[in-house]
């Protein structure tokens, strides 16, 4: 009614019936006897056989007041233009009988899965993510595992108790809050192996978490689990949405030890037009809180390539250690102990020889004592673009002390391909706490950012962050 702008009463497919015949000629007959039992509709004939749609959808449709003088829809077709309009092009292999199983379930099966498709397609509402997901979901590896009543549900290869709720039904998933396989109580992040019987714990008032779509933290493995989170949260109120994703950047920014940066470029750069929204944005699911980390990885970068393009600025001569120097020759590079900068991180270089330069934080306690004394040292230095250096970091680790915690620290870490160059260990018995100090060499701050979600996810971890050590 509304995208028409009529009147209940100018509905008129609210009552249809729909005919099969043999033949176009039957097509036309039947149209005949409709239109001499029953009054038509004037203007409410549409002749899709002689003038297919775009799609090639083919039928007759007429209007015609029926029994008891009310409306009703006529759609009159042959039995190959009804298998088209059910199923697409590939209903004409399945009438032809070209498909070689088209007399089993194969081809019913077939159909199924593209529907399906379909129906991610509208769910996810991009087809880079639809891409995505059929790659994850579909090309993967399968798994088998069954409900607690027996029934065998499928899973691509690495899924969670998680993912299997939502597989079963929307609802079981967002009030999801634990989970046992075979009978035994298991972490929502626990991988599922062919053969598990999964048991969903359910909370009535409860609602699905922002943690489950942070992907560094293993809550959903597949794509379609995943949008049916994030159309949860965009159900949510705008403002709700804005004060949540303003929240979750800040408080990477500071767990990342990040200074300040303008988000409006941060914004423009993730296609969004303002902070609100990309605030909103991030709350609602849409975008990650670890793609907003990639942004200010690559914006001290692009804001160099911008500066390369002013005539009045000498070309880049040097590319050493993965860091771009302007207007001077070739000279070594070292990254400051002082501050530990790392790629996203704005830096500043301050040139300690003649033919070497100290690469800095721009908010550097150190460099800005050093640029007071000798201003005219303080040269313009970005990230490089192919950045294989790794680079030096300082984290801490919050958590109550237990045995074998420091082994899961160092254990995680060489899994994560992270080097430890230096750690310290202070332990407080009165408060069974323990707090861990380690230096470790990442390649970028996306990097850091995943290896700081999964050691909080180590048993009695309470927080991990990078630090400052100027």
């Amino acid at each position: 009614m509304q995208r028409k702008q009529v009147d209940f009463s100018q509905i008129y497919d609210v009552r249809a019936i729909r005919i099969l015949v043999d033949s176009v000629r039957d097509c036309y007959a039947a149209l005949g006897l409709v239109h001499g039992a029953y009054k038509s509709i004037p203007h409410e004939f549409d002749d899709y056989i002689a003038s297919p749609k775009p799609n090639g959808y083919r039928s007759l449709h007429t209007a015609v007041i029926g029994p008891q003088g009310k409306v009703v829809e006529v759609q009159i077709r042959t039995q190959q233009m009804h298998y088209e309009a059910e199923y697409g092009v590939c209903a004409h292999y399945k009438y032809k009988g070209t498909d070689t199983d088209i007399n089993g379930e194969a081809y019913e099966e077939k159909i199924a899965w593209l529907r399906q498709v379909l129906d991610w397609h509208d769910e996810l509402g991009d087809l880079q993510e639809l891409s995505h997901a059929l790659r994850q979901d579909v090309l993967e590896d399968r798994i088998y595992v069954f409900t607690r009543d027996g029934h065998v549900v499928d899973l691509p290869s690495g899924s969670t108790p998680l993912d299997f709720a939502y597989k079963v039904h929307t609802d079981i998933g967002h009030s999801c809050r634990g989970a046992k396989v075979n009978r035994k109580i298991v972490p929502l992040t626990y991988l599922l192996k062919v053969g598990d019987q999964v048991d969903i714990l359910r909370q009535s008032e409860a609602r699905p978490s922002r943690d489950w779509l942070n992907q560094s933290l293993g809550y959903l493995k597949t794509s379609r689990a995943r949008a049916k989170v994030q159309a949860w949260f965009k159900q949510l109120d705008r403002e709700q949405n804005v004060s949540a994703g303003k929240q979750l950047i800040d408080s990477e920014f500071k767990r990342l030890a990040l200074g300040s940066f303008d988000l409006q470029i941060v914004s423009e750069m993730l296609n969004l037009q303002s902070s609100d929204e990309l605030y909103a944005a991030v709350g609602a699911g849409d975008v990650r809180v670890s793609q907003v980390v990639g942004a200010v990885s690559r914006l001290s970068r692009s804001t160099q390539r911008e500066l390369d393009l002013e005539p009045q600025e000498a070309s880049l001569q040097a590319r050493t250690d993965g860091i771009q120097i302007r207007g001077v020759g070739k000279l070594l590079t070292q990254i400051a102990t002082c501050c530990h900068p790392v790629p996203g991180d704005p830096i500043v270089g301050y040139i300690i020889t003649t033919r070497s330069v100290s690469i800095h934080r721009d908010d550097c306690s150190d460099l800005l004592s050093l640029g007071d004394e000798s201003p005219e040292r303080i040269i313009e230095v970005s990230w490089g673009e192919n950045q294989v250096e790794t680079y030096p970091v300082d984290i801490e680790i919050s958590a109550y002390d237990r045995q074998g915690l420091l082994r899961d620290v160092t254990s995680l870490l060489a899994n994560e391909r992270v080097n430890v160059t230096g750690m310290q260990t202070m332990s407080d018995a009165s408060a069974n706490t323990a707090r861990l100090q380690l230096s470790i060499e990442v390649d970028s701050l996306s990097q850091l950012s995943q290896v700081l979600d999964r050691v909080q996810r180590i048993h009695n971890v309470m927080t991990a962050k990078r630090i400052r050590t100027a």
